[in-house]
């Protein structure tokens, strides 16, 4: 096939292509010539139908399988020759439209191509990376934070009205059209006022009562309510009120230690060290990751490919703008503008993106399938009682798949690198920890 550049500049290319009639030919037979021994017609043995009666039967069926192929070659042969690989799929199209049997085939293929990344001495990177030790005032917080999710309640003083948070104790026996319904009745039940636990309205109505009063509550079902035969109708609870309770915090103590799976209450502190350890850990590295990848975006200059950058700054506006306005959930919205400020960010994204994607194709970084598989599971909790159905739809979705994939690739060729740089660790309190996280989202 005949090649011939139409178009360099910058990294954009394009090239016209022409597969000669006779080229196409040869291929049609070709292929004809490898089904051969496989095909039979009436009147001859199989695989000793001769090639011109071949062709006059099955020639149209192969010529368009002839022609991708021919160009398809051709395109590959030209990407291993030049040494480029195109940033998007090449366009690649036919220009003489009009074409017939016996005509020379023109096409036009035109692509950008991934620009090459020079090299960058990776042992001369300099970066500090923070570490945090836990003390006993952070364990100490952090108990006690403990201690006020595992609340307790306890008895408020006689003739004291409940407030929204106390826990009342009630019997109640809910009735419909004056008729008790089934499962309409409890007693001795632990209700948290301002939990929602219960029909909309029927808690409010139970703020201000005293121990030992009696309240009828009338609240009606919500018509999508599960029970068909009580959706939409009106209620009324005849509550009596057995307590009136004031939330408070949980003792710190071993009994608290054992209700979150620790032995005793100094195993529930080494438990609580060891996760703030891991905490801090994460925060530093997020931080150390930053930091390489600003000293990584210093290093690198290089042509990017336009379109990449653009569809890159795009996808950063559109993202932006829906965190601005949370309340449109499709994209049933004005057309948004991309500003300098997202082409810049795009720009970063795009050379950093090459870059690590470089540096891990060098090194031989590869995501393995129990990486994958891990990943996969991680994400899949977020959908109790439907994990198969994800595992499912992540097998079927390619898309989803390199979705989930890049991210595993990225810390991994991060954590090559910084294995590589000269790192000296600095040891922080959790408040500059804190502050350098702030400072960093805040850029």
């Amino acid at each position: 096939m005949q090649v011939t550049e139409t178009l360099n500049e910058g990294l954009k290319r394009s090239y016209k292509m022409i597969l000669s009639a006779q080229d196409l030919d040869a291929k049609v037979m070709e292929k004809l010539k490898e089904a051969q021994p496989d095909i039979e017609l009436k009147g001859f043995r199989k695989g000793k139908v001769p090639l011109a009666l071949l062709k006059k039967q099955y020639g149209q069926r192969v010529l368009g399988e002839a022609m991708q192929e021919a160009v398809d070659g051709a395109m590959s042969k030209h990407f291993e020759e030049k040494g480029e690989r195109p940033a998007f799929e090449p366009d690649v199209k036919m220009t003489n439209q009009d074409w017939k049997e016996g005509d020379d085939v023109e096409v036009e293929m035109s692509y950008e191509a991934l620009p090459p990344i020079p090299e960058v001495d990776l042992k001369a990177i300099e970066l500090e990376r923070l570490t945090v030790k836990p003390n006993d005032a952070d364990v100490d917080e952090a108990l006690a934070n403990l201690a006020e999710s595992a609340q307790d309640f306890k008895d408020r003083k006689a003739g004291v009205k409940a407030k929204d948070g106390d826990q009342v104790v009630i019997d109640f026996v809910g009735k419909v059209d004056g008729e008790a319904f089934e499962g309409g009745s409890a007693e001795d039940y632990p209700l948290v006022l301002g939990s929602n636990s219960f029909i909309p309205g029927f808690e409010d109505q139970l703020v201000g009562v005293k121990k030992d009063e009696e309240k009828a509550v009338t609240v009606t079902f919500p018509e999508e309510y599960q029970a068909e035969h009580l959706a939409g109708k009106e209620a009324v609870f005849d509550c009596t009120i057995k307590a009136v309770r004031m939330p408070v915090a949980a003792e710190v103590n071993d009994e608290l230690a054992q209700k979150y799976g620790a032995e005793d209450l100094a195993g529930l502190k080494g438990q609580i060290s060891e996760r703030l350890e891991a905490e801090y850990a994460g925060a530093s590295r997020a931080i150390l990751k930053r930091n390489l990848l600003d000293a990584l975006d210093e290093k690198f200059s290089f042509e990017l490919p336009p379109t990449m950058v653009e569809s890159e700054a795009k996808q950063i506006a559109h993202q932006l703008w829906h965190e601005e306005n949370p309340d449109v959930q499709g994209h049933d919205h004005p057309e948004i503008e991309v500003s300098d400020e997202h082409s810049k960010l795009a720009e970063r994204r795009v050379r950093l993106g090459l870059v690590l994607a470089e540096l891990g194709q060098k090194a031989n970084i590869e995501v393995t399938d129990a990486e994958m598989t891990q990943a996969v599971m991680n994400q899949a909790r977020q959908y109790p009682g439907h994990e198969r159905e994800f595992f499912e739809y992540v097998q079927k979705n390619p898309q989803m798949r390199q979705q989930m994939r890049a991210p595993i690739f990225e810390d991994k060729v991060v954590d090559f690198v910084i294995e590589l740089a000269q790192v000296s660790d600095k040891e922080i309190s959790k408040e500059d920890l804190e502050k350098a996280i702030e400072a960093m989202n805040d850029e």
